[in-house]
């Protein structure tokens, strides 16, 4: 994987070459080729889901904007919707709710079939709807203006860098860098490549080689494991998805970086979270904003009282959940996180524990270890292969102690890999600058780079994985 990496940047770096030494336009027009090229490379064929989306999306976005009928222009709106929505129904979610239909309708006494739909899911399709369906929405609510240049709309809901797994970026913040020539400056080389360089440090170091644990825990009959193994497995879990999904994002940021792009921060830290509402202000930070501002706020938000506010949070996280996968361990992920932000409401006042004033560092720590196991339980039900396999497994990290020679050698490649990342993200939390590292001498910065380079030398695991993300 290290090597395919070392020849993407190669290849990456002569067209970057290329790319600066065009015009803005000619830039975009590249950068629009590169994209579908990048996409197509894995399956062209759901080039034209994407193509479909980008052009139902461009012009229902002008004719809302041209029109002053406020029936005609919802009707405009829910055609773009419901072409976006539609293609993730068909691609992500048709094959679980027929299945749940049929076992539904037999368990009742009917003999019933659907038919089944054998089709692969198209990478990063989750993403770029979301990003598109923002785009429109926006328009319809008068926070954006429409753009008339179908090329460069084509690149913003295509653009290689965050395309199959984010961030899900807003048209306010990418369109004007898209319309505009970008400008150069010499920070955005340095820039670009520390994100590059943490970015392939979480996913190459901490993600892929924390999957020997989890796999092998994952795989394990229940009956065969303790409680420590079993939690062991799930800490695991929750350095392996956040080193896997945080390290695309910055490898996306720094990538684009060095093409003139700012791509916003998705990740800010946020095993230090001591709520679950400081959790999601630090997680996926562009989804949280997305199901903030686009379903949670049009279901009425907190504004209909204390019971409405329970529900629309807990409806919520129940359909992010929905979001991330098509089965009932990602229902109960986000029903339990919905849960979990409705309880830290109702007994955050008596409770203290507020991000931004803690009230001492004994009850600050407190509050960080329990929201940290209270995120790992959920990581448990994210990674199950079904609801039975979580439940047993927390029995078991309730009611067995039983340490074994299994439980201390992964909690030794825990500490050795996960342990740096983690001082180092402290010393950042406790400056309050994610880019803390290049306003450092460059002593501690050279020897921060040197120890990423060897650990990706000499510590790569001995299978490659996946992005975690690409299958959402």
């Amino acid at each position: 994987m290290l090597f395919n990496s070392f020849i993407f940047f190669a290849f990456f770096a002569i067209v970057l070459v290329l790319y600066r030494r065009l015009a803005h336009r000619a830039q975009n027009r590249m950068l629009l080729v590169a994209s579908y090229v990048f996409y197509g490379y894995w399956d062209w064929r759901f080039l034209s889901l994407i193509f479909i989306s980008t052009v139902v999306d461009y012009f229902a976005a002008i004719a809302i904007e041209a029109s002053a009928d406020t029936r005609r222009r919802k009707l405009l709106l829910v055609c773009s919707l419901a072409t976006n929505l539609g293609f993730l129904g068909v691609f992500k979610y048709y094959g679980f709710f027929a299945e749940e239909a049929v076992q539904l309708l037999t368990s009742l006494g009917f003999a019933a079939t659907l038919p089944s739909l054998q089709i692969v899911l198209p990478v990063g399709i989750s993403f770029y709807t979301f990003q598109t369906m923002s785009y429109t929405i926006d328009v319809h609510r008068g926070d954006n203006t429409a753009t008339r240049n179908f090329w460069d709309f084509a690149l913003f809901v295509c653009f290689f860098p965050q395309l199959v797994a984010g961030p899900v970026e807003r048209s306010q913040r990418l369109m004007p860098q898209i319309l505009n020539p970008r400008p150069r400056h010499p920070d955005h080389f340095r820039e670009g490549l520390y994100h590059i360089v943490i970015g392939l440090f979480k996913k190459v170091v901490i993600a892929d080689n924390m999957a020997q644990i989890v796999n092998a825990v994952f795989a394990t009959p229940t009956a065969q494991l303790t409680g420590p193994e079993c939690l062991i497995g799930v800490y695991a879990f929750a350095f392996q998805i956040y080193g896997d999904f945080s390290g695309y994002s910055s490898i996306a940021q720094g990538i684009a970086r060095w093409l003139g792009f700012d791509l916003m921060t998705n990740f800010r830290m946020p095993y230090f979270a001591v709520t679950p509402s400081d959790f999601w202000r630090r997680w996926h930070i562009s989804l949280s904003q997305w199901l903030r501002d686009y379903l949670y706020v049009s279901l009425g938000g907190n504004r209909g009282g204390q019971f409405a506010t329970y529900r629309n949070l807990l409806l919520t996280m129940v359909l992010g959940g929905l979001w991330h996968g098509a089965g009932w361990t990602f229902l109960a992920w986000g029903a339990f996180h919905g849960l979990l932000l409705c309880g830290y409401r109702i007994f955050e006042q008596r409770a203290k524990l507020v991000a931004t004033k803690p009230t001492g560092r004994l009850r600050h720590g407190m509050g960080w270890l329990l929201m940290f196991h209270f995120v790992c339980i959920g990581w448990l039900f994210f990674r199950a292969d079904s609801i039975g396999q979580a439940g047993n497994m927390l029995l078991l990290m309730a009611t067995d102690a039983s340490v074994t020679s299994l439980t201390l050698s992964a909690l030794a490649m825990i500490v050795f890999f996960v342990g740096p990342i983690l001082l180092f993200e402290f010393w950042l939390e406790r400056r309050g600058d994610l880019l803390s590292l290049l306003h450092t001498h460059w002593l501690p910065r050279g020897m921060a780079y040197a120890y990423c380079a060897l650990m990706l030398l000499f510590f790569l695991p001995p299978v490659k994985q996946e992005f975690i993300y690409f299958q959402f």
